[in-house]
This record gives structure tokens, sequence and C-alpha cells, in this order.
């Protein structure tokens, strides 16, 4: 029984759009990579068991009424899907004679649709261990690794012949027998920490070939790693070549700033950043960790594709990976993979009668799908219209060491949910890509506890200061090169105008506190205090002239009787603040950003966003006035310019799924337009309706009534 489309069509009609705006039809007839014209993404991670279970004509009847460009049909992961010859790739014990793939890929291709041949070579059987014992992962004993979920399979080692000589095999026969335009492995690179650099047993790999590299858990492990992944890329992108010039090889990726892949060496080679960001689990992970993927992505591939896999299943520890996750929180993914600038990627895993035994997750997904095909050029991004950036630190996230206890995720968090509160549009940048054409759209960078810079890194921040550039500094940003070698003062101390004059200061009892010892910006809004909370470790500096805040050293919290400072006045500064010509420059010895994250204290976070506005200065290009809590991106497009308003306001922000919307009130808007460009026409996608505006040159207001969960105000341009 075919897919009946009828079913998932619930949403109005779009408002008829001008015939002057590009349909995606007329972008499908450019002469532009097809990869570069991709808008959505489906896949169905195949079971063993679904050749007898998934019915192929409602699978791909599914998928063509969704509207998207490509779908992933999978080859193999530990089982073959078709009648393979290469040996030790097993066949599942439904499959049979039949080609299951063969029939997938058919009736993609019968619907129009681009096929990507989805293979995973982390895992393969005992049987191929006991014939081939080079290719498998040992441990520091020299035994193989088992996979803990099931006992019957190992893990594989990517050093090994076993991605140069098994895996090429695979993809070669797929191209001789299949019309695919590309080929695709999950679980390589890996995606949960470098191998060697993170220590568990599923990490760190003894078996002869990686005797031979530098010592797990260095800089010089990384780089071969790199090399590595580099080079086994730019071999499969080859064999994928050799089916047609189009063709084209992308691999798993993800993991945010902490991706264990260079990501700057990646970018220039990927043509297809696949984000394996599937959703939030049940841990205190924050809404915006879609986002904080697409951020990463858009300091990295220069307009290239990044699609965001949104998996419809239970993404929550424990994981149900056959039932349907709750559709506020599938739709906030969407609307922050699309807010981001990414490509929004539905996924499913398994068909059991025949489209799966859980359904409630293919209808929300489905209308989403149908939403952005009807408004498809405001979704296509030319540049970001932002004047602030976060240099994003990899190294630091991959080598450097947090005070015990503490998570290097923690530092970007309460930056970010800072940025959040004071309604900053803001980029990523990052380290490696610090070059003045890249850095002149940026009144200021703010550094996160970026601890690694090298030295010529160094030399490009304070470059970027002498042509007026703002920074932000936190705690331990510059003391480390990009060996992770410690330096004996801050890279970047002649910039602030710092020095240290100890090992950083932790807390036990009462945190360290910051008094008041003059009026400044930063300090807007605190009123009848000596006294504002520090942070939870400190590095101490050396006295500065005229300082702003000063530290009251830490202190028992307990017994009370105990709990008040023995010096309650020294000259250590709490923050270092400079004026040089146009640039402001802040730097922060604690590691404030952290500590805003793990205590939710408000006045923490306040200073913090404080110092934000001061060194990025008034000037801002998009401003948004009004109740809750938002993230914002604006975009110049193919249309004109959007502006991307997501509502977090929710009890489910931090921590667990989102069940219901809480709708915010107006939001008022103000954009500068660049010289020359007029706006015509203000539309919001999600209501579906034209609003009034005043100016339209030079600059554009207007007001969006309320925001449910998401909205898109696509500015029209001439």
């Amino acid at each position: 029984m075919s897919f009946n489309r009828r079913e998932f069509i619930l949403l109005p009609a779009a408002t008829v759009i001008s015939s002057a705006l590009p349909t995606e039809q007329s972008m499908a007839d450019s002469d532009i990579p097809w990869q570069r014209r991709v808008r959505r993404v489906g896949q169905t991670n195949m079971t063993e068991h679904d050749p007898v279970a998934l019915d192929v004509g409602q699978w791909a009847d599914y998928w063509a009424s969704m509207k998207v460009d490509a779908v992933l049909i999978s080859v193999t992961g530990i089982l073959a899907f078709y009648p393979t010859q290469v040996p030790y790739h097993k066949r599942g014990r439904f499959l049979g004679d039949r080609d299951f793939f063969g029939e997938c890929c058919a009736a993609a291709k019968e619907r129009g649709l681009h096929v990507i041949a989805r293979m995973s070579p982390d895992l393969n059987w005992e049987e191929t261990l006991e014939a081939r014992p080079d290719w498998f992962q040992r441990d520091a004993r020299g035994e193989p690794i088992h996979w803990p979920q099931d006992p019957r399979l190992y893990l594989t080692c990517m050093f090994t012949s076993y991605m140069t000589e098994y895996m090429p095999a695979v993809m070669r026969e797929v191209n001789a027998h299949y019309d695919v335009d590309a080929l695709y492995t999950n679980a390589f690179p890996p995606l949960f920490g470098v191998p060697g650099v993170m220590a568990d047993a599923l990490n760190t790999c003894h078996c002869e070939q990686c005797k031979q590299l530098p010592p797990p858990g260095s800089v010089e492990y990384w780089e071969a790693f790199n090399e590595r992944v580099v080079y086994l890329w730019k071999l499969y992108d080859a064999i994928a070549k050799e089916k047609k010039p189009g063709n084209f090889y992308f691999a798993n990726l993800g993991s945010g700033a902490a991706c264990p892949v260079d990501l700057v060496k990646l970018g220039a080679i990927c043509e297809w950043f696949q984000c394996d960001n599937q959703g939030r689990g049940g841990e205190e992970t924050p809404l915006w960790g879609a986002t904080l993927q697409g951020r990463v992505c858009n300091a990295v591939l220069d307009g290239k594709l990044a699609a965001n896999v949104n998996g419809g299943y239970s993404t929550t520890t424990p994981v149900w990976r056959n039932t349907a996750k709750s559709p506020p929180e599938q739709r906030m993914w969407f609307n922050e993979t699309l807010a981001a600038g990414m490509v929004p990627y539905h996924h499913l895993v398994g068909g059991e009668s025949g489209l799966g035994e859980d359904r409630r997750g293919l209808e929300p997904a489905h209308r989403y799908f149908e939403w952005t095909a009807q408004h498809g050029a405001h979704f296509v991004n030319r540049r970001s219209i932002a004047n602030l950036g976060v240099v994003i630190g990899q190294r630091t996230h991959l080598f450097y060491a947090p005070p015990p206890g503490a998570r290097m995720s923690e530092y970007l968090n309460g930056l970010y949910r800072c940025l959040l509160e004071g309604r900053f549009l803001f980029d990523f940048v990052h380290e490696d890509r610090l070059e003045p054409e890249r850095l002149k759209k940026y009144k200021a960078l703010l550094l996160p506890n970026t601890a690694l810079l090298s030295d010529a890194q160094c030399r490009q921040l304070a470059a970027y200061v002498d042509t007026g550039g703002s920074l932000l500094a936190t705690y331990e940003t510059s003391l480390y090169n990009e060996r992770n070698e410690r330096r004996v003062q801050f890279g970047l101390a002649e910039i602030f105008g710092i020095h240290k004059t100890g090992d950083a200061i932790g807390t036990n009892g009462n945190g360290y506190l910051a008094r008041i010892e003059r009026p400044h910006d930063i300090l807007r809004g605190f009123t009848d205090t000596h006294w504002l909370p520090g942070a939870e470790n400190r590095i101490p500096l050396a006295p500065v002239a005229d300082p702003v805040l000063t530290v009251v050293p830490g202190y028992p919290s307990y017994p009370p009787e105990l709990s008040y400072p023995r010096q309650s006045r020294t000259d250590e500064p709490a923050v270092v603040l400079r004026t040089r010509g146009a640039s402001r420059l802040a730097y922060f010895p604690g590691d404030i950003d952290r500590t805003s994250w793990r205590s939710g204290n408000t006045d923490v976070s306040a200073l913090l966003t404080n110092a934000i506005r001061w060194v990025a200065g008034s000037t801002e290009p998009v401003t948004i006035e009004g109740d809750g809590l938002i993230e914002s991106f604006a975009w110049e497009t193919q249309a004109g310019f959007a502006v991307h308003t997501l509502n977090y306001t929710n009890p489910a922000t931090h921590r667990g799924w989102i069940r219901e919307f809480y709708p915010i009130g107006a939001q008022k808007v103000r954009l500068l337009l660049p010289p020359g460009r007029r706006v015509t026409r203000v539309e919001l996608l999600r209501a579906e309706k034209q609003i009034p505006f005043i100016g339209g040159s030079g600059s554009i207001e207007f007001t969006i009534p309320s925001v449910l969960d998401y909205e898109v105000a696509a500015l029209y341009s001439a």
C-alpha cells in the first residue's frame, strides 16, 4: 500500500510569493553543485528486520511528499542490505537473495530524489576478527575490544587497512551497481572525542598500528589523527568520483566546538558537514544545542552545506530509538536548525509495520518540511548580519584541563546564555581564522577561557586591536600555546595590561567577592551594594591603576560565625578595563562565564552581560526589544533579509524536553540596511501575514506581535 500524501498536508496555503522572488525550482536550475541546493534531507536508518518489515513504496512516497532533496539509504553498518560479494561483508538474516538497498535506491530515483549511500565502518563481527585480527582495536592487554551492547561485535581501528582495503571494496561495489550520488560514513571520524585524547576504553587503541603513533592525549597524536582523517576523506572522495565527477564523499561530524577533527582543515575539503546532533538527552543540555552547532559550521564552511540531523525518535537517556520525540521538542530543533543557517534533516530508525509502529513523529515533520518548501528563498542565506564575534578555541576544548569538576562546555554555555539574555546577535570565529579580512566586520571579539592560543594568533588579535577592534577575555585565555604548553605570562598580557602573580585560586567555602571601587558602565543596574559575587576560580593579578572592581578573598561559608572576610579590601583587580584608541578591552581573571552557567547567579550573568555591551559599543546592526528569553539571527538572503526569533521562554530550556510552548508578546525590531538597499515588504512566515513597517531605506523598524516558538520576519528587498 502506497503512502497517502494527503494525510500530512495540514498547513494553510502559503501567502502568494511575488513573481520577482526566486522559487525552489528556479534555484534548482542553477549550475551550482546539487549538494549546495539541498534544502531538506531524510533518512530511515534500516534495521536487520526491515527487508521483511519496511514497505519500500510507502517509504519512498513519504520522503517524496516531504519534498526532501536527498535520502540516505543504508548500504551497510554491520550488515549488507544488498547481495554483496565483498569478503567479510555479512548479510542480514532476513535479507535472503533480496536486493533491498537496490529496491530503495530505485524507488527514490523514480521520485526524483538524490541517493546517498550510508555506511558505518566502526564495527564488525567475531568471524571477521578471527580471519582479519589486524583490523580491530586492542585494549592495553592486546585483547580485541567488544562493543558493550552486543558481545558478538568488535571495534575496528581507523588506522588499519580495514579503512583502505575493506571500505573501498564496499564503496566500489556500490558504485558499480547502483545510481548513487554520494557516499557517506557514519561513525567515522569518531564523534565523541579524539581516540587517544579522551581516555576511555572505547577510545584508546593499542593495536600494532596505533603503537607507532605519538603518545595518546598529545597534540602530536591529534595531528596524526587529522592526517589520517584527511587522507581517508580524500581517498573516499576520489572513489565517489569514480562513479561520476559530481559525486562526493562526506562523513559523520558534530560535537560543536569540541569536534574531534580539525575544523578548519575539514572545512576546506568537505562538501557536506553532517551534524550528528540529533537532539537533547535527559541531562542538563541547554535548548540552544542546535544553534550552537550551526554557529560552528558557519565559522568554517564559507557557505557550504551543513545539515543538522534531527532524530525523530527519543534521544533521551535511556534511549528508545523506535518511539517518537515530543512534537514541541522536535519542532524547536528544526527551528534552531533553520535559524542558524543549516538544512533540516529528519531521521527515523526502522520500518516495522511498513513505516514504523510509532508514527507520531511523521506528521509534524511533514508539515514542517512543507512549510520550509513554501518559503525556500528566505532560507537561502548569503551572509550573517552580526558585528560581534565569539572565538571558539577548538584546541582548548580538546586539550585544556579545566579545574576539577569543571567541563569545557560550561565556559561557552555561560557566555552563550549571557549573549541571549543581552539579546546580542553574534557569530562564532574559529581560532585558526583570525585573519584581518575575516575580522574586519566585527566590532568586538569575545574569548571565553580560550586558553590555547599560539604566538601568531596573539599577534593577530593584537593587530585587530590596533585597527580599533575590542576584546573581552576570561580566566586562562592565552596562558597556553597551541601545543598546550603553559606560558609564564599571558600571551595577551600586553594587550590587556595584565600581569599574573600566581597560579589559579579556587573556592573553599564562600567564593571571593568583587568590591565596587568606582562607577562604570559594566556596573549598570547594581545599587545599594559594595560587593558583587566573583567567580569560582581566578588567576591572581598585579594591581592596576584606577580599578573598577577589586578582589575580596574567599572565606568559609560554614559555620556562619566564620562567614566574613578576613581581608575586606585588596588592590588585586577582579576585572581589568582599558581603552586604547577606539578599542575597548575587558579581562576577567575569574572564570565568570563558567560560574554564571554553574551557579545561575543573576549578578554574575548581569556583570558579564554589561561587560559584553561595553566592549561591543552602541552600534548594533539589529536590535530586538521585548520580553522573554530569545535567540536571534539576522541574514541577508536570496530574497532580501530575514530576522529569525526563537522563543526559549520555557521551563525546559535547560533540562528535559519541551512539553508545550509559552508565547511571548510584542518584539520591536530595528535593522540597519546596507547602502543602496530598500525594503518593500515585511512578511511573517509563521503567522503567514504581512506587517507594517517604518523606514525601509537606511534602516527599518517593525513589530512582531507575538512569538509562540519561532517567527521569521522576511524582508523583501529591491
